[in-house]
């Protein structure tokens, strides 16, 4: 019987991205970054990723040229701490600004300023939320990535990552919204609650999204 309720409290505590987690990012958790969320649905990514996403109903993937890569932002403006410092939150940005420049790259020209046949792709990292059994539920942490902690048999806990990012995909011509991503992804494990998280515990997590981007988008122009 304590088997089963332990189990039943580490499923509703935890964000990793395993069978009993949720894998969508949940409608409280959504940052505000993202213009409207209501037309979100339950999707999948190239990769069989869980996203929520819209694409613009018959929208021309060739009628863009180039595309045009906003730096990526850290929403709501995140306060570092001794274990997620400044310069963690800077190298995830960072490192995420160069794997998408290097998947768009291979879709679709660089441009330098957005303007017509240009597709606008404006990504943010965003704020989660977790609770775990025997800690105080957290709320809307902007930029916590360190997120539910396991207590095991031992007594030890280890921290689960987790970090998600919302985008938004313009027409450089219009200005319109003509696509909007939200997704999730589970970093490194950190072994206990004074490790440090650095940029390399996402860069698997950004690689992965980097790369689903592109073959979106490579998809998108298929379809016409």
């Amino acid at each position: 019987m304590k088997s089963k309720f332990l189990l039943a409290s580490l499923c509703a505590g935890s964000l990793v991205l395993s069978g009993c987690a949720s894998k969508y990012v949940e409608p409280e958790q959504y940052s505000g970054f993202l213009k409207d969320y209501s037309v979100l649905k339950e999707e999948k990514s190239p990769s069989g990723a869980a996203v929520m996403r819209w694409v613009q109903p018959g929208l021309n993937g060739n009628s863009f040229t180039s595309v045009y890569l906003e730096p990526s932002q850290l929403y709501p403006q995140p306060q570092a701490t001794e274990q997620v410092p400044q310069s963690t939150l800077q190298g995830v940005t960072q490192y995420y600004d160069q794997a998408l420049k290097r998947e768009l790259s291979n879709v679709l020209p660089l441009a330098t300023t957005p303007g017509p046949g240009t597709l606008v792709v404006r990504p943010a990292i965003t704020a989660v939320t977790a609770s775990t059994e025997g800690l105080k539920p957290y709320e809307v942490i902007p930029i916590a990535l360190i997120v539910a902690g396991i207590t095991t048999a031992t007594g030890h806990r280890d921290m689960d990552t987790t970090i998600a990012t919302e985008a938004a995909f313009i027409d450089g011509g219009s200005g319109k919204v003509v696509a909007e991503v939200v997704r999730k992804g589970a970093g490194t494990e950190l072994e206990n609650s004074s490790q440090v998280m650095t940029a390399k515990d996402a860069k698997a997590v950004l690689d992965g999204w980097a790369s689903d981007l592109g073959k979106s988008i490579r998809a998108l122009q298929s379809q016409q």
